[in-house]
C-alpha cells in the first residue's frame, strides 16, 4: 500500500510540475516557527492555530450571509488582463447574499478579492486573534477572499513581498506555491507580478511551456481553520476545491533586498505599467505577453 501511495504521489507531481507536499504541524512554538520556517524561508501548514478563535466555530458561509448579506461586494473572474481594466478594478458587483447563493448553487469563476469586509462589518473583528508567532504582523484590518468551486487565483506574487499567514475557512482550498528563485521558469510578465495567464497550472502543457519542467515548488490542501505560512516573495496559485473564503495576515519582508523590491513595485513599477496601458492600450499587454516567452526561453537557452 505504501508503495502504491508513493507511486501515485510521484505520478501526481509529474503532472503538476515538481511539487512536494508542504509540511504540516498541529501547533508550534514561536521560537520553532521562526527557526524552522521563517529564517530559512520555508512554508508550513499549521492546523490548529485558530482553534481558540471565535472564527473557528462561526466562519462559515451561512454566518457571513447572516451578518453581511446586505453588503454590495466587488467580484472578479478569470478573464485575461485587458488594457481597459484599471488596477484591481472589479468585473462585477453583487449583494453578498446573492453571491453566497450563487456559490452554494453551482461552480462560478466569480471571486471576492481584497475586500475589507471587516471594516464594513466590525463584529467580524472580534472573531480572530493576532497570533503571537514570532513575526511582527502589520496591524491593519485583514482582507477576506471568497471563491466558488473550481475558481482559481492566477499564479502571482504579492506586490509588497510580505510574509503571509493565509487562513482558510469553510471547505477546502488547494495552494501551489513556489519560492522566488523559481522565477526564471515562471514565464513572468514584465512590469507585473503574474505569470502568463493562459498557462493551466493544474495541467501544464510542457510542449508549449517547457521552462515549467524545471520549476520546483510545494502543494497543500487547506481545510477549515488551517493556516499556510508563505514566505516573502513566493509565487502562489490558489484553487477553491469547494466554495469557501480565506483571510491573510501580513508581515513586512525581512530581507532588505525584498523591501527594496517592494518599494519599487509600489512606487514605480505599478504606475509605469498603468501609464503604458493608457498610452499603448492592448498593444502593451500583447507586447508583455510575448516578452514573457521570449525572455524566459532566451535566458534558459531554450530553442523553439
Amino acid at each position: 500500500m505504501k508503495q502504491f501511495f508513493n507511486f501515485a504521489r510521484f505520478k501526481f507531481n509529474v503532472l503538476r510540475m515538481q511539487l512536494q507536499e508542504i509540511p504540516r504541524v498541529k501547533n508550534i512554538t514561536k521560537e520553532d516557527f521562526v527557526a524552522r520556517y521563517v529564517k530559512p524561508q520555508k512554508p508550513v501548514v499549521i492546523q490548529e492555530l485558530t482553534k481558540d478563535w471565535g472564527a473557528y466555530g462561526k466562519w462559515h458561509l451561512d454566518y457571513i450571509n447572516r451578518i453581511a448579506g446586505d453588503r454590495t461586494v466587488p467580484l472578479y473572474d478569470d478573464r485575461p488582463v485587458s488594457h481597459e481594466d484599471g488596477f484591481n478594478e472589479p468585473h462585477a458587483t453583487m449583494k453578498m447574499s446573492e453571491y453566497i447563493e450563487l456559490l452554494e448553487k453551482e461552480p462560478t469563476n466569480y471571486r471576492i478579492f481584497l475586500y475589507n469586509l471587516m471594516k464594513e462589518v466590525p463584529t467580524l473583528q472580534e472573531d480572530f486573534k493576532w497570533p503571537d508567532i514570532g513575526i511582527r504582523l502589520v496591524k491593519q484590518l485583514p482582507m477576506l477572499f471568497f471563491g466558488g468551486e473550481n475558481s482559481k487565483v492566477f499564479m502571482h506574487f504579492d506586490i509588497d513581498y510580505s510574509n503571509i499567514l493565509h487562513f482558510h475557512f469553510h471547505g477546502k482550498k488547494q495552494c501551489i506555491i513556489l519560492p522566488p528563485d523559481q522565477t526564471p521558469y515562471m514565464y513572468k510578465i514584465p512590469h507585473s507580478l503574474i505569470s502568463r495567464e493562459d498557462i493551466d497550472f493544474d495541467h501544464p502543457d510542457y510542449d508549449k511551456w517547457p521552462a515549467l519542467r524545471q520549476a520546483k515548488g510545494y502543494i497543500a490542501n487547506l481545510e477549515h481553520g488551517e493556516m499556510l505560512y508563505m514566505p516573502e516573495g513566493y509565487w502562489h496559485y490558489m484553487k477553491y476545491l469547494t466554495p469557501g473564503f480565506s483571510m491573510s495576515l501580513r508581515a513586512f519582508p525581512r530581507k532588505p533586498l525584498n523591501l527594496a523590491k517592494a518599494a519599487y513595485n509600489v512606487l514605480i513599477m505599478r504606475h509605469y505599467d498603468n501609464f503604458m496601458r493608457k498610452r499603448k492600450g492592448q498593444a502593451w499587454i500583447d507586447y508583455k505577453n510575448e516578452q514573457a516567452i521570449l525572455r524566459t526561453h532566451r535566458e534558459l537557452g531554450l530553442q523553439l
